[in-house]
């Protein structure tokens, strides 16, 4: 089963998609208490224009999630003593920018990838108002998902809408400044400046491709947009290498080609592409009968072919 709500067009940017199998039924909404978040770093970049609600948590398909984001922290989920090579990637979990799926793509990756010896850090971006009120949410939440359903696909991606009074400035201001900070306390944490990548889910996967393209001096080592919209961009002749993945029965993207991989390659730069034959949308690091569920070892396996592993000293 997909276990997630999550992204959108960004050209149609007020709405959102929640992905499930078949489009089928919602699962229920239910209140959370906030976590404490002891390690997350407030990054100051501002708050949400229109925004008057506070920040609220609540569980769906078991995962949990947070909206009402107008806070951007940024939250280190560090290798082991002794166990760190040097890498470091920032997640950047989905929710259509209406919300994030923390657990689903945000903590557990994070986790997966310290386990590796890869210094992971969790961004919490801001994201676009909703209602306070949790079943008024809930009520537009299952009305957007009525009309769900795959999009054909749109012109190119332009890199303003990552720019200031763009669709997607808050948060690309907000990954730019996770870029700026890890880099700033790269040796207190053990990280390669130049070992610094990107892993987003859905909207996240939106937010890496757009901080990317839009703020060149970010300059990330490599990029993973793993179910994302994959419509044409164009490839500046820098480009970091890109590892994408993609489930054939994802119920948003995968009867709208695969521009984003094909510009990439003919522009030169490194692409790897895996299109799973199932798993739907929102799968996180996978689930269980599924063959996407192998995603992530074929992701740490690309990081070490590329020598982003290496332990340099």
């Amino acid at each position: 089963m997909v276990r997630k709500s999550t992204l959108i067009s960004m050209a149609m940017a007020g709405l959102v998609a929640i992905a499930a199998p078949a489009l089928a039924q919602q699962s229920p909404i239910t209140p959370a208490q906030a976590p404490a978040e002891p390690a997350a770093i407030v990054l100051g970049t501002g708050g949400v224009e229109g925004s008057t609600a506070p920040e609220s948590w609540f569980h769906q398909w078991g995962d949990t999630f947070v909206r009402n984001v107008s806070v951007a922290t940024l939250t280190p989920v560090l290798p082991a003593a002794g166990k760190a090579n040097g890498a470091a990637v920032i997640v950047a979990p989905g929710g259509g920018f209406r919300f994030l799926s923390m657990s689903n793509e945000g903590w557990e990756v994070a986790q997966a990838l310290a386990d590796r010896g890869v210094a992971a850090f969790v961004l919490k971006y801001r994201t676009r108002p909703t209602p306070a009120d949790l079943g008024e949410f809930e009520q537009g939440v299952n009305a957007m998902f009525a009309g769900a359903g795959p999009r054909p696909p749109r012109a190119a991606f332009t890199p303003a809408a990552g720019r200031p009074g763009g669709e997607l400035a808050d948060p690309v201001k907000d990954a730019t400044a996770a870029f700026a900070l890890i880099r700033a306390r790269a040796s207190e944490w053990g990280v390669d400046p130049d070992r610094i990548g990107m892993v987003g889910f859905s909207a996240g996967a939106m937010t890496t491709m757009a901080t990317t393209l839009s703020v060149p001096e970010t300059r990330p080592a490599f990029i993973a947009p793993i179910y994302g919209a994959l419509d044409a961009v164009d490839v500046p002749a820098d480009a970091p290498p890109m590892f994408v993945v993609l489930a054939a029965d994802d119920p948003l993207f995968a009867n709208r080609g695969f521009g984003v991989v094909e510009a990439w390659q003919r522009a030169g730069r490194p692409v790897e592409f895996h299109l799973y034959q199932d798993g739907g949308h929102g799968f996180g690091l996978g689930n269980p009968g599924k063959t996407s569920l192998g995603w992530f070892d074929v992701f740490m396996r690309w990081m070490e072919v590329n020598g982003w592993l290496q332990v340099r000293t």
